[in-house]
Parts: C-alpha cells; sequence; structure tokens
C-alpha cells in the first residue's frame, strides 16, 4: 500500500512465558533474514514499552508516522489507544478478513510458516513443525475442534522462516517439544540462516 516500513519491534514478556515463547535469537535472524533493523524489548506492560521505544526511536532522529499490527479480531482496543497517544497512524490490513482466505494467500505468495506453539485441546504436539501448506486448512478442520485458520483466539502460534520478503531463509536444525502453561512449544534449539 505503499508505506516504507523502518523497523521490526519484538517483545519478549519477562513475567510470563505465555504463547508466544521463542528463542530470542530467532526472532533477531528473522530481522536479519528480511534485512530490517529490529528493536528486541523485554517487558512487563507491552503498551507502556511500545510508547517507550517509540519515544527512544524519536530521540534518535527516527521519524515514523504509522504501526503496523497483524491483528485479525483481538486487542484492536490496545493498539488503537497506544498509536493514539504516540499520534501515529493504526494499519490494521488484515482486520476482519477471512481467516482462511489469509492463509491462503500466505501459501499462495510462497511464505514458508511453520507452527510453533499449540494449546493444548484444539491441537496436539503433533502440529508442532507442522508446514502451512495447501493441505493445512483441511487438516486443520479434520482436527476435529473450532480452531481459527490463523490461530486467531490464542489456539496456535507460528514463526516465518522463508518468503519473497526474506534475503535469506531460516534452516532448523533441532528442536523438542515442551509442554508447560496449557500449550505445548516447538523448543528450537539449532537453526542456521541460509542464503536463498
Amino acid at each position: 500500500d505503499g508505506y516504507n516500513i523502518t523497523h521490526l519491534l519484538h517483545f519478549t514478556n519477562q513475567k510470563k512465558t505465555g504463547s508466544h515463547e521463542l528463542n530470542p535469537a530467532l526472532i533477531r535472524a528473522q530481522a536479519e533474514a528480511i534485512g530490517l533493523p529490529l528493536i528486541q524489548r523485554n517487558f512487563q506492560s507491552y503498551e507502556v514499552e511500545f510508547q517507550k521505544a517509540a519515544q527512544e526511536l524519536r530521540m534518535q532522529g527516527e521519524r515514523f508516522d504509522a504501526a503496523v499490527f497483524g491483528h485479525i479480531e483481538t486487542h484492536k482496543p490496545l493498539v488503537e489507544r497506544i498509536c493514539k497517544e504516540l499520534n501515529i497512524e493504526l494499519i490494521l490490513p488484515l482486520w476482519k478478513q477471512n481467516s482462511e482466505k489469509i492463509v491462503s494467500e500466505i501459501i499462495d505468495a510462497g511464505f514458508e510458516v511453520i507452527l510453533v506453539s499449540v494449546r493444548d485441546g484444539f491441537l496436539g504436539k503433533e502440529w508442532l513443525g507442522r508446514k502451512i501448506d495447501g493441505k493445512f486448512l483441511a487438516d486443520l478442520k479434520n482436527a476435529g475442534t473450532a480452531v481459527d485458520a490463523c490461530g486467531e483466539n490464542g489456539e496456535f502460534h507460528t514463526l516465518v522462516l522463508n518468503g519473497p520478503i526474506f534475503k535469506k531463509k531460516i534452516v532448523v536444525t533441532g528442536s523438542d517439544p515442551v509442554h508447560k502453561e496449557g500449550y505445548w512449544f516447538l523448543n528450537i534449539t539449532n537453526f542456521d540462516l541460509q542464503e536463498k
């Protein structure tokens, strides 16, 4: 849509592992593979730390007019409040879009995406590392639970390893399943950043 993305922002919650538990080095590798600078922060309050990161960028002379969020159905009041307080535009390109359509577009665009966490009672540990491919939507429907195709309600979380915006690709070379706090996590112990 003509926006120039200048920075990526990643948070790790210090108080709780939660459903997004990933090795922070993977996120750094992802940013390197894409070729954008990454701001990586520990936080106890997402809202407070987001504002601090934005203010620090401004103090360094960086100009930004908007923030992009991938929410489809949740968290809109929070990100609206953050953007309003920072006086920047809120961009929600996926808001209220059909999850199956989004997954199909991701596959068609050539992104390589795997599941890295699944919520107990929705999907089992056998889904960890599963690629989002042409069979993914049918397999989700056959799983027998009401799982949003994008995991919008926390049923699963993903990691993008490669795609058209990547200059390099991430290759997972070692992992094991870990269970805690009602989730199965793919504990990625080894990975390489490779030329495409």
